[in-house]
């Protein structure tokens, strides 16, 4: 049985507005909303005036260049963006799992992880990460072992990231903010893992579009909390200095157990946004690039 939302998904505020597009739907749910747009051309990269040994990303963030560069660089964004809408317009409403991708697999993070994973997958949503190692493979192989959907986003790097092998559909990423607003802009829930500067980036990321208003107040799960307690600690003292709003804690729920956290996404996710289990899968059109 698949499970759907039944009522208009909350529409969120990023800072790209596009129309999403693309994919197969197993055991998921899947949204009611469907408008699509033809993909852009690809770009070559010969076509700016940069010295091929400098990092694009490297040449994006150094400043002012003329306006024929900036504007292939726009191309390129829009290109990333699109690619990603055509991948993941069909698997669903996900949940997003955060975590450092250099945890092995003997690391009892990594358990945790796929066992947290395996009840995301049968509560019905689909899993989604990083596509990466680490905390990532374990959240998809534990979706994969649950028989649930699972998606990576993954980024381009200079010391290539391998992708794990749990994977029922995976979109490649060239810039990191692209990646970053695909990860948050399919999801209901996010779950945060132990990680390091990457991890930190997104669960901040996360917390301040709910914060701010830019999504809704979809739930952020911190698991791993003796590996947290200082960060947890510091939101708390954010707080008591009025840095943030006392009522921001309860953004975030703490928890090492998979019931308390399966619990809490239940009821701040599937109960709010009326989300439902349906028969059907909307089916994708292979001319527009979907899967």
């Amino acid at each position: 049985m698949l499970l759907a939302a039944v009522a208009e998904r909350p529409r969120k505020i990023l800072a790209f507005s596009f129309t999403s597009v693309a994919c197969k739907v197993n055991q998921i749910f899947v949204q009611t909303n469907d408008d699509s747009v033809m993909a852009m051309p690809e770009v070559s990269h010969s076509t700016l005036t940069t010295d091929p040994s400098e990092p694009e990303d490297e040449i994006f963030l150094e400043g002012p260049r003329s306006r024929f560069a900036e504007f292939f660089t726009l191309l390129r964004v829009m290109r990333d963006f699109l690619r990603g809408f055509r991948t993941l317009h069909f698997v669903g409403p996900c949940v997003t799992v955060f975590g450092s991708a250099r945890i092995n697999r003997d690391d009892p993070h990594y358990e945790l992880t796929r066992k947290m994973g395996a009840a995301i997958a049968r509560l019905g949503f689909t899993v989604i990460t990083g596509g990466g190692p680490g905390i990532m493979e374990a959240a998809n192989r534990g979706a994969r072992d649950a028989g649930g959907r699972s998606v990576g986003c993954t980024i381009e790097l200079p010391s290539e990231q391998p992708t794990n092998a749990y994977l029922d559909r995976c979109v490649r990423m060239h810039y990191f903010f692209a990646r970053k607003t695909l990860l948050v802009k399919y999801s209901y829930a996010f779950v945060v893992m132990p990680g390091g500067a990457g991890t930190l980036d997104e669960l901040f990321e996360a917390l301040t579009l709910i914060q701010t208003g830019k999504i809704k107040n979809f739930p952020i799960v911190i698991m791993g909390t003796d590996y947290w307690k200082e960060l947890l600690h510091f939101i708390e003292t954010m707080a008591q200095r009025g840095m943030i709003a006392a009522s921001d804690l309860k953004l975030i729920y703490a928890t090492d157990s998979v019931d308390e956290a399966i619990a809490h996404i239940r009821n701040k996710a599937i109960e709010p946004f009326g989300l439902k289990r349906v028969m059907h899968r909307r089916r994708p059109i292979p001319l527009l690039g979907e899967g």
